[in-house]
Protein backbone atom coordinates (compact mmCIF):
# COMPACT_ATOMS: atom_id res chain seq x y z
CA UNK A 1 0.00 0.00 0.00
CA UNK A 2 2.86 2.39 0.64
CA UNK A 3 3.66 2.53 -3.08
CA UNK A 4 0.27 4.20 -3.65
CA UNK A 5 1.48 7.17 -1.61
CA UNK A 6 4.49 7.75 -3.86
CA UNK A 7 3.23 10.08 -6.57
CA UNK A 8 4.69 11.49 -9.74
CA UNK A 9 4.34 15.16 -10.58
CA UNK A 10 1.65 14.12 -13.07
CA UNK A 11 -0.36 12.19 -10.45
CA UNK A 12 -0.13 14.81 -7.72
CA UNK A 13 -2.69 17.38 -8.98
CA UNK A 14 -5.58 14.85 -9.02
CA UNK A 15 -4.80 13.74 -5.45
CA UNK A 16 -4.60 17.35 -4.27
CA UNK A 17 -7.90 18.18 -5.99
CA UNK A 18 -9.65 15.26 -4.29
CA UNK A 19 -8.38 16.34 -0.88
CA UNK A 20 -9.38 19.95 -1.48
CA UNK A 21 -12.84 18.87 -2.68
CA UNK A 22 -13.22 17.07 0.66
CA UNK A 23 -12.31 20.30 2.47
CA UNK A 24 -9.00 18.93 3.75
CA UNK A 25 -6.14 21.19 4.84
CA UNK A 26 -2.88 20.34 3.05
CA UNK A 27 0.49 20.59 4.78
CA UNK A 28 3.78 20.49 2.86
CA UNK A 29 7.34 19.91 3.95
CA UNK A 30 10.46 18.67 2.25
CA UNK A 31 13.86 17.16 2.86
CA UNK A 32 16.40 14.46 2.06
CA UNK A 33 15.38 12.07 4.87
CA UNK A 34 18.43 9.94 4.17
CA UNK A 35 18.50 7.87 7.37
CA UNK A 36 15.12 8.03 9.04
CA UNK A 37 15.54 8.68 12.78
CA UNK A 38 13.54 9.87 15.79
CA UNK A 39 14.07 13.52 14.88
CA UNK A 40 12.49 12.96 11.45
CA UNK A 41 9.57 10.96 12.82
CA UNK A 42 8.81 13.56 15.50
CA UNK A 43 9.09 16.42 13.00
CA UNK A 44 6.83 14.78 10.42
CA UNK A 45 4.27 13.81 13.02
CA UNK A 46 4.14 17.43 14.26
CA UNK A 47 3.85 18.70 10.69
CA UNK A 48 0.92 16.37 9.95
CA UNK A 49 -0.87 17.55 13.11
CA UNK A 50 -1.11 21.01 11.50
CA UNK A 51 -3.56 19.81 8.85
CA UNK A 52 -5.45 16.89 7.35
CA UNK A 53 -2.93 15.72 4.74
CA UNK A 54 0.87 15.78 4.69
CA UNK A 55 2.73 15.97 1.40
CA UNK A 56 6.48 15.38 1.61
CA UNK A 57 8.77 16.65 -1.13
CA UNK A 58 11.74 14.27 -1.22
CA UNK A 59 15.04 15.28 -2.80
CA UNK A 60 16.19 13.01 -5.62
CA UNK A 61 19.57 11.32 -5.31
CA UNK A 62 21.14 13.92 -7.62
CA UNK A 63 19.81 16.85 -5.60
CA UNK A 64 20.94 15.26 -2.30
CA UNK A 65 24.43 14.76 -3.75
CA UNK A 66 24.55 18.41 -4.80
CA UNK A 67 23.56 19.53 -1.29
CA UNK A 68 25.56 16.99 0.70
CA UNK A 69 28.66 15.50 -0.94
CA UNK A 70 29.00 11.75 -0.32
CA UNK A 71 25.28 11.30 0.21
CA UNK A 72 22.67 9.96 -0.01
CA UNK A 73 23.38 6.76 1.87
CA UNK A 74 20.09 5.27 0.67
CA UNK A 75 18.76 5.73 -2.85
CA UNK A 76 15.61 7.73 -3.60
CA UNK A 77 13.49 4.60 -4.10
CA UNK A 78 14.34 3.31 -0.64
CA UNK A 79 13.89 6.73 0.96
CA UNK A 80 10.51 7.22 -0.73
CA UNK A 81 9.26 3.77 0.33
CA UNK A 82 10.33 4.33 3.93
CA UNK A 83 8.72 7.78 4.01
CA UNK A 84 5.49 6.45 2.48
CA UNK A 85 5.32 3.71 5.11
CA UNK A 86 4.73 6.30 7.83
CA UNK A 87 1.02 6.48 8.74
CA UNK A 88 1.06 10.27 9.03
CA UNK A 89 2.55 10.83 5.56
CA UNK A 90 -0.13 10.99 2.86
CA UNK A 91 1.99 11.58 -0.25
CA UNK A 92 5.65 11.53 -1.23
CA UNK A 93 6.82 13.34 -4.36
CA UNK A 94 10.40 13.40 -5.64
CA UNK A 95 11.89 16.67 -6.82
CA UNK A 96 15.28 17.22 -8.42
CA UNK A 97 15.58 20.99 -8.40
CA UNK A 98 17.93 22.83 -6.03
CA UNK A 99 14.90 23.99 -4.02
CA UNK A 100 11.31 22.74 -3.73
CA UNK A 101 9.84 26.04 -5.00
CA UNK A 102 8.31 24.54 -8.17
CA UNK A 103 6.75 21.73 -6.14
CA UNK A 104 5.38 24.20 -3.59
CA UNK A 105 3.87 26.21 -6.47
CA UNK A 106 2.15 23.03 -7.65
CA UNK A 107 0.96 21.91 -4.22
CA UNK A 108 -0.23 25.36 -3.07
CA UNK A 109 -0.21 24.14 0.54
CA UNK A 110 -2.39 25.60 3.25
CA UNK A 111 0.56 25.15 5.62
CA UNK A 112 4.26 25.12 4.76
CA UNK A 113 6.42 23.62 7.51
CA UNK A 114 10.10 23.32 8.33
CA UNK A 115 12.04 22.66 11.52
CA UNK A 116 12.77 25.45 13.97
CA UNK A 117 16.35 25.59 12.72
CA UNK A 118 14.86 27.77 9.95
CA UNK A 119 13.48 31.28 10.22
CA UNK A 120 10.17 31.90 8.44
CA UNK A 121 11.78 34.24 5.92
CA UNK A 122 14.46 31.60 5.22
CA UNK A 123 11.92 28.96 4.18
CA UNK A 124 11.74 28.51 0.41
CA UNK A 125 8.21 29.31 -0.78
CA UNK A 126 7.19 31.31 2.28
CA UNK A 127 6.13 34.37 0.24
CA UNK A 128 4.04 32.26 -2.14
CA UNK A 129 2.17 30.55 0.71
CA UNK A 130 1.67 33.70 2.77
CA UNK A 131 0.47 35.68 -0.26
CA UNK A 132 -2.32 33.19 -0.87
CA UNK A 133 -3.41 33.29 2.77
CA UNK A 134 -1.64 30.15 3.96
CA UNK A 135 0.56 29.67 7.00
CA UNK A 136 4.30 29.16 7.20
CA UNK A 137 5.32 27.53 10.47
CA UNK A 138 8.30 25.98 12.16
CA UNK A 139 8.09 23.07 14.56
CA UNK A 140 10.54 22.25 17.33
CA UNK A 141 13.16 19.66 16.51
CA UNK A 142 14.25 16.92 18.91
CA UNK A 143 17.71 17.87 20.12
CA UNK A 144 20.57 15.50 19.42
CA UNK A 145 19.14 13.73 16.37
CA UNK A 146 20.46 14.25 12.85
CA UNK A 147 21.54 12.11 9.96
CA UNK A 148 24.99 13.71 10.07
CA UNK A 149 25.33 12.75 13.72
CA UNK A 150 24.29 9.14 12.95
CA UNK A 151 26.81 8.93 10.11
CA UNK A 152 29.59 10.26 12.35
CA UNK A 153 28.67 7.82 15.12
CA UNK A 154 28.72 4.90 12.66
CA UNK A 155 32.16 5.95 11.39
CA UNK A 156 33.51 5.81 14.94
CA UNK A 157 32.45 2.15 15.41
Amino acid sequence: MTAAKILTLEQLPARLAAWRAAGERIVFTNGCFDLLHLGHVDYLEKARALGDRLVVGLNTDASVSALKPGRPLQDETARARIMAALAFVDAVVLFGEATPLQLIEMVQPDVLVKGDDYSIDGIVGHELVLNRGGQVLTVPLVAGYSTSRLVEKARQL
